[in-house]
């Protein structure tokens, strides 16, 4: 098993991006191995381990530390096990390997662990902060479908270097904000704006088609759905409705008996003959024709004459004859 699909097209979709200026170059570089590098003394000599989930991205980095920097560097394969379904690619640079540490940010002139992103990243231009972004997507990002809990997220490997991602975010327009989640630090972008932004800025501009016209879709076929539980509720309660007022009328005529008025009578008989019509509905089978207020004026003075004879004898009025599953109307 690979990485998800989305993830895997937007790494695939990276590693074409054109490389620039050696600025660029240099900070795509430094900001992969900050977020997917770490330091081991290997002889007595420090050395640079790199842990990738992407073989492409693997290549990319081998190629230009060869040539912008002229590093030589081992490659290796650790398998897919039980906590981990997918394969990752090792990319590790033994000789000359503090002085790479000391040009990427990762250690300083002391050779002392650099927690953050170098200085030097974080005031970089504006024309050399997607290169960042691409650099740490590429070691540690995923995109996530359109939905309540899409993002862009990003696993740091110190709250500083999240710190300072989401610095560089904000500085491109675009809001992110780091939190610790499953022991972990992680920079999230969850606006869907700033989510097509950043993989615009990043240069995955076929990902960031996709991803939007999945999101539409999502939203069109969302709206319809709260539009037709929409409808749905309103016939259901309708449907009660009508049960319950038909209950309340055969129980008034019940009390009533020959005491109930013709004409409120006849309002009475044409809410039970009808039982699913509506009231404007009930208004046009009268006989002459009734307004809709008409025919409720009638049914509603049935009913408070059955309640108040129904008190004054002291049995159960025409709420009583409602069927208990069904509410009060």
């Amino acid at each position: 098993m690979s990485l998800d699909t989305l993830t895997q097209a937007v790494k695939d979709e990276l590693v074409k991006v054109p490389q620039g200026n050696q600025q660029q170059r240099l900070a795509e570089l430094s900001s992969l191995l900050r977020f997917a590098g770490g330091l081991h003394v290997i002889s007595g000599q420090v050395a640079v381990e790199v842990e990738v989930d992407h073989v492409a991205t693997a290549k990319r980095l081998r190629k230009e530390l060869h040539e912008l920097l002229g590093f030589a560097s081992d490659a290796a394969v650790m398998q897919a096990n039980s906590q981990r379904s997918y394969p990752m690619y090792v990319v590790r640079v033994r000789r000359g390997g503090d002085i790479l540490a000391r040009q990427a940010g990762l250690m300083d002139e002391r050779k002392r662990p650099i927690r953050g992103l170098s200085n030097k990243l974080t005031t970089s231009p504006p024309d050399v902060l997607a290169a960042i972004w691409r650099g740490a997507f590429l070691a540690r990002g995923t995109l996530t479908e359109p939905g309540r809990s899409s993002s862009i997220e990003l696993v740091s490997p110190t709250s500083e270097a999240a710190m300072a991602m989401v610095g560089i975010a904000q500085r491109m327009g675009v809001t992110a904000k780091a939190r610790e989640v499953r022991m972990a630090q992680r920079v999230f972008v969850r606006e869907p704006e700033s989510i097509s932004s950043l993989l615009q800025h990043m240069g995955a501009a076929e990902t960031r088609d996709s991803w939007d016209e999945l999101r539409k879709r999502r939203e069109v076929r969302n709206n319809t759905n709260r539009l037709v539980n929409f409808d749905d509720a309103n016939l259901r309660r309708s449907a009660q409705a009508a049960v319950a007022a038909c209950a309340r009328v055969e129980r008034a005529l019940e009390i009533l008996g020959d005491d109930v008025p013709e004409h409120l009578h006849y309002a009475g008989t044409l809410r039970i003959n009808h039982k699913d019509a509506s009231l404007d509905e009930l208004g046009h089978h009268a006989d002459p024709p009734l307004t809709k207020d008409a025919v409720a004026g009638r049914i509603r003075r049935l009913l408070a004459m059955a309640d108040k004879k129904a008190e004054e004898m002291g049995i159960p009025s025409t709420v009583h004859a409602i069927p208990p599953d069904l509410p009060t109307y």
